[in-house]
């Protein structure tokens, strides 16, 4: 059995068509009726991810009292954020083909160094945390350079660099095994919230810049003489994020403590990764970079025939990659309020099933950071859903690898049915 990957695309619709030939702005049918006309092609994108979101919300839901109570959708959120982060970082690489095993253990590793800097020697956190980074920037260098430079495959690399970065996490931390996180600011990273009216800033906040992001791509489309999609979309997608924005930010502001102690307001992590995501996105979706991603991933030889520098990319590709992946380090040693040898170690197949699930394909060229956030949501959904249900956790390993391998699948199908993979 043999198989070749080049980029297709689903046969267009004649109305689409037509309208992408004059240059005119379709209506809202006609653009309901295109990306109708692209799920049924294979481009599902993130919608599988989505209702699986739905179903299993509302199976917890049913089987648990506590699953959607204020006290537990934060903590949700608070679980979801290093998957979500590490998964984010993986997109960089998955887009191109390529993988990065060693994502989890370079962040253990940036975390050990800024930890022993700022315990043992008295290094001011600032500076700790950012020869912390260095680390994560040095590796992705590194992985980079034999990827694209030497021309080892990713998966052998970053499997050796797994292997021997836990050992030198271990070097590093030494025979107590264990540093304490004694710096209140990253503390309050996973452990604070905003105050009440704080949420409702950031979600006007959140509407001012999807508002200005998707005017602003607009007038850059009218300019290029480009067609935009229907002016109704833009109206839509911004009830949408204020319906739903406004309900997380009601619930959230809810009293989860008690009497004596309220807790209440969006977590601080929150915000934190949205202006990641949202930064990332911006990177992706609106910069050459990002347009070069998606070409090396769909075709790297007719990029590179396109005068792509093609290693350049995968190399910062990589970097990237290995700076995410020491944020989602600093997200869970904030969370558990310390650091030791295991910090990262198993963390990170969870993150390529949190990007694959969330319908990043794994043949590249397909995907985009929201949707490994939305599969780091489900990933975490079962893990939560599961603990309060109190099953074995090796019922959690077996949901999980199924959910993986469903997604998966249909990730090999769509690009069956789309034309982009022949066996």
């Amino acid at each position: 059995m043999s198989s070749a990957t080049t980029r297709t695309e689903a046969a267009p619709d004649p109305v689409a068509g037509d309208l992408i030939g004059s240059g005119v702005e379709g209506g809202l049918g006609d653009q309901i009726r295109a990306w109708w006309q692209r799920v049924r092609g294979g481009e599902m994108g993130a919608l599988p991810a989505v209702g699986g979101l739905v179903v299993l919300g509302g199976l917890f839901t049913a089987l648990s009292p506590y699953f959607l109570t204020e006290r537990n959708f934060a903590n949700l959120l608070n679980q979801a954020a290093p998957l979500v982060m590490l998964g984010m970082a993986l997109v960089f690489v998955l887009l191109l083909g390529e993988i990065d095993l060693s994502a989890g253990v370079t962040g253990g590793v940036a975390m050990a160094v800024f930890v022993v800097l700022n315990s043992q020697f008295h290094v001011p956190w600032p500076l700790a945390l950012l020869i912390g980074f260095g680390v994560g920037f040095a590796t992705g260098a590194l992985i980079g350079f034999f990827v694209a430079r030497v021309g080892i495959p990713s998966f052998v690399v970053t499997l050796g660099l797994f292997l021997g970065y836990q050992g030198l996490t271990l070097l590093i931390i030494g025979d107590g095994g264990l540093y304490r996180i004694e710096v209140p600011e990253l503390i309050a990273l996973q452990n604070g919230n905003l105050p009440v009216w704080g949420g409702w800033v950031m979600l006007v906040i959140m509407l001012a810049i999807s508002a200005a992001t998707s005017f602003w791509d607009r007038a850059r489309r009218t300019r290029a003489g480009v067609p935009n999609r229907a002016l109704a979309l833009v109206w839509i997608k911004l009830g949408v994020i204020a319906v739903l924005g406004g309900v997380v930010v009601f619930v959230l502001n809810e009293n989860r403590g008690s009497a004596l102690h309220a807790v209440q307001g969006v977590p601080i992590i929150v915000p934190v990764t949205l202006v990641i995501l949202w930064l990332g996105t911006f990177l992706l979706d609106r910069t050459k970079f990002g347009r070069y991603v998606y070409a090396i991933g769909g075709n790297a030889e007719a990029a590179r025939r396109s005068g792509v520098k093609v290693r350049w990319i995968k190399w910062w590709a990589f970097v990237l990659c290995s700076m995410l992946a020491v944020a989602a380090a600093l997200f869970t040693v904030s969370r558990i309020q310390s650091v030791d040898a295991t910090v990262g170690r198993d963390i990170v197949l969870s993150g390529v099933a949190a990007a694959v699930v969330g319908g990043v394909s794994l043949f590249g060229g397909r995907g985009r950071l929201v949707h490994a956030a939305i599969g780091a949501l489900v990933i975490a959904v079962i893990t939560n859903g599961l603990g309060l249900l109190s099953l074995p956790s090796g019922i959690n390993l077996l949901v999980t690898g199924g959910v993986l391998i469903l997604a998966a699948s249909v990730d090999a199908l769509s690009r069956v049915r789309s034309g982009g993979l022949r066996m």
